[in-house]
């Protein structure tokens, strides 16, 4: 895979020389203190619970969120309750048998049959097999727009066309108007890797962000648009135009995340990606501050974009934007731009 390699590979032959110089620390944490993903508070137990086979606590996590209609925890903690399942799913599938219809156990079910059918040679045949595993999730709480968002991903793995695509979005956003990962999944249909372009990307992305709560990780959305330009962007390079939208996009998630506080595992994902942009755009200062906000919360997105490795990238590239700020010296290419992947691709 191919993600502004050139550009990266650079960065890294120089962070290797200069990992253990501790006077460029800049108040960073250690590289053994970082970890990647990992789960809070309120997840860990959950987790934990099933490495030992035992469901009931992601049983009530995933009620708690849903009576208290806490979507966007909801959505984190199905990703990760899901993540872990893809390799070890007794406990859910010892949660199926004891409650079949459990509107949270069908919706975990769901998510985990979409991504495995994602990895198939013959996907968009086996998504639609999915499909009336998330209409069961989705009639489990009317109000609940987490099937949706999944909706909307199986939409595109099967070839919807926008016509059907805009009348699953109308369902997400009836039930919650602000959802990211409704927005993301959206932002993706309309990606140029997939049905739309760069330009649509971009336009639904700042409209959606103008229309967000000022805190609402929907501000992250042009972010987002922002590494689909320059991952998937053309070879001759960016516009003017796409450069300008891309930087706007930085320091508007800039200001998002000046909204959360240090360490805050909440906003990590938004921060590990506008390191990464910020880092591509050579805006070392502003990087390596994202960097400090980061703590030790690195992501798999968007490290794994770019690497098998993905604590070891984010580890490289953090000491490489270190250097940069110290040295105050710039690289002296701009980087290549392939495709990376989306979400489930």
């Amino acid at each position: 895979m191919v993600c502004t390699m050139p550009f990266l590979r650079a960065l890294l032959r120089t962070a290797r020389m200069i990992r253990h110089a501790p006077e460029l620390s800049a108040g960073l944490p250690a590289d053994h203190a970082v970890m990647l993903d990992a789960p809070d508070e309120r997840l860990s137990p959950a987790l934990v619970a099933a490495a030992l086979g035992e469901y009931e606590p992601a049983a009530k996590l995933l009620e708690t969120t849903r009576e208290a209609a806490e979507w966007e925890s909801r959505d984190r903690c199905l990703n990760r309750l899901v993540a872990f399942a893809r390799n070890r799913d007794g406990w859910l599938r010892d949660w199926l048998a004891a409650a079949p219809h459990d509107c949270d156990a069908l919706l975990v079910k769901a998510q985990l049959a979409v991504e495995r059918a994602w990895e198939s040679p013959a996907r968009a045949e086996q998504l639609r097999a999915v499909g009336p595993m998330i209409t069961a999730a989705a009639e489990g709480d009317p109000r609940d727009p987490v099937p949706w968002r999944l909706a909307l991903d199986h939409a595109r793995g099967t070839h919807a066309t926008h016509t059907t695509f805009e009348a699953l979005w109308e369902q997400a956003i009836q039930r919650s108007t602000h959802h990211y990962g409704c927005h993301v999944a959206a932002l993706q249909y309309l990606s140029a890797a997939w049905y739309g372009s760069h330009r649509e990307c971009f336009d639904f992305a700042e409209r959606a962000a103008e229309d967000s709560l000022p805190s609402s990780l929907v501000q992250a959305l042009p972010l987002r648009a922002a590494f689909a330009v320059l991952t998937e962007g053309p070879g001759a390079g960016l516009t003017s135009v796409q450069e300008e939208r891309i930087d706007a996009a930085a320091d508007l998630a800039i200001s998002l995340s000046a909204a959360f506080a240090p360490g805050d595992a909440w906003p990590a994902e938004v921060r590990n990606l506008l390191a990464y942009v910020l880092v591509v755009r050579g805006r070392w200062d502003e990087a390596l501050e994202q960097f400090r906000q980061i703590g030790p919360h690195a992501t798999s997105f968007p490290w794994a974009c770019v690497s098998d490795d993905p604590l070891g990238r984010f580890l490289d590239v953090r000491d490489g934007a270190r250097l940069r700020v110290a040295s105050g010296t710039l690289p002296g290419h701009r980087a290549d731009r392939g495709r990376a992947r989306g979400h489930y691709a």
